[in-house]
């Protein structure tokens, strides 16, 4: 299978809890076996390495979301598939990037700010109802949602595989990667989601 004829990058945006990174681990297999090149900027480990000593204030995150959307910039027009698993909770930093990117696919992952809090395996959630964490996204700071993204999984209803799958067709309806029948996936996989995403990015 040959690689698409151009690379592309896929957004990920929802809270934190939300299911970005598992969806993630299930779709970067399905796109390698189709001779993808493949690029994650993981928000925890953007913070680490590309962001070091940036904070949580507003301008920070836009800071943050800017570099992520570069270096998917970067990697896209260099024909990979630049995949950023982020919470960017901010429609115009979103649609900046899109500007910048072109080649942008926008993943919404939806789910309720009840669900993400009873997900809550660092107990993030319940510190930042406490008054603990400041500046905590869906909770003291806004999330805005996507109005119209190439793709809405729906983690409450959809398991990893199904959501990883559906962001597939998707890139293959865009022109973005070569169709094919059988994914090697059985899209009713009991496979669970695990939460240990990058919490405030």
């Amino acid at each position: 299978m040959t690689s698409p004829s151009r690379g592309c990058t896929i957004w990920f945006t929802g809270l934190s809890g939300a299911g970005k990174s598992t969806i993630t681990e299930q779709l970067v297999p399905l796109l390698k076996s189709r001779g993808c090149k493949v690029e994650v900027l993981d928000g925890d480990v953007v913070r680490t390495n590309l962001s070091k000593g940036l904070g949580f204030s507003k301008e920070d995150r836009d800071i943050n979301i800017r570099r992520i959307g570069f270096v998917c910039h970067l990697l896209s027009r260099n024909g990979v598939i630049a995949i950023a698993a982020a919470i960017s909770p901010y429609k115009n930093l979103r649609d900046e990037n899109r500007a910048l990117i072109k080649d942008f696919v926008e993943v919404y992952v939806k789910v309720s700010l009840e669900t993400c809090i009873q997900r809550d395996v660092k107990g993030l959630y319940k510190k930042a109802l406490a008054g603990e964490i400041k500046e905590f996204t869906g909770v003291s700071d806004p999330y805005e949602a996507p109005d119209h993204p190439e793709v809405i999984c729906e983690t409450e209803k959809e398991t990893p595989q199904e959501s990883a799958l559906k962001i597939v067709h998707k890139l293959e309806e865009l022109g973005y990667v070569a169709r094919r029948t059988d994914d090697g996936v059985h899209p009713k996989s009991d496979a669970k989601f695990s939460f240990n995403e990058a919490a405030r990015v």
